[in-house]
């Protein structure tokens, strides 16, 4: 991460922070979330030597996707609540089959770019996890557990 870090402050970003060891960035830019998620792609393969999907939102994208918290009345673990942030909308047949393959006790709520998941018995069984995870949403993802995204949108309000 302090490579990563170096890497977009070197590029011109500022603010740099980074948080825990998968990716998670807050900066500061001129650039909109396209064009920002395009150039960090292309200076992390260029550095790194591997291909990642770079997925932006900006702090009020992020308070909002806190802010709205449809799962708060079951998600008592915040380490088995997470977030899938999409570059677009889940198309809703896609949703439709990951609901399926929920155990009984999870559960699934798409707004927008975002997929709410609810893994009370964790995610290393659940069916409805391998869906998310894999490449069946038609859209690009990647997902963090409530304590990353609400810990993100704290270092995104302190910059």
């Amino acid at each position: 991460m302090p490579e990563l870090r170096a890497l977009l402050a070197d590029a011109g970003f500022e603010d740099v922070q980074t948080y825990v060891a998968s990716g998670n960035v807050v900066l500061s830019s001129g650039l909109g979330a396209v064009k920002l998620g395009a150039k960090c792609e292309k200076l992390i393969a260029e550095r790194f030597g591997f291909d990642v999907d770079v997925i932006v939102r900006t702090r009020d994208e992020l308070a909002e996707v806190v802010r709205a918290n449809p799962l708060a009345d079951v998600a008592d673990n915040p380490k088995r609540y997470q977030v899938s942030f999409c570059d677009g909308e889940p198309d809703a047949a896609a949703i439709e089959k990951i609901v399926a393959a929920a155990a009984p006790t999870e559960k699934l709520v798409a707004i927008g770019r975002e997929l709410y998941a609810w893994h009370p018995d964790g995610v290393g069984r659940s069916k409805m996890w391998n869906k998310l995870a894999g490449s069946g949403l038609g859209v690009r993802a990647t997902a963090r557990n409530w304590t990353t995204v609400t810990t993100l949108l704290e270092m995104a309000s302190e910059s």
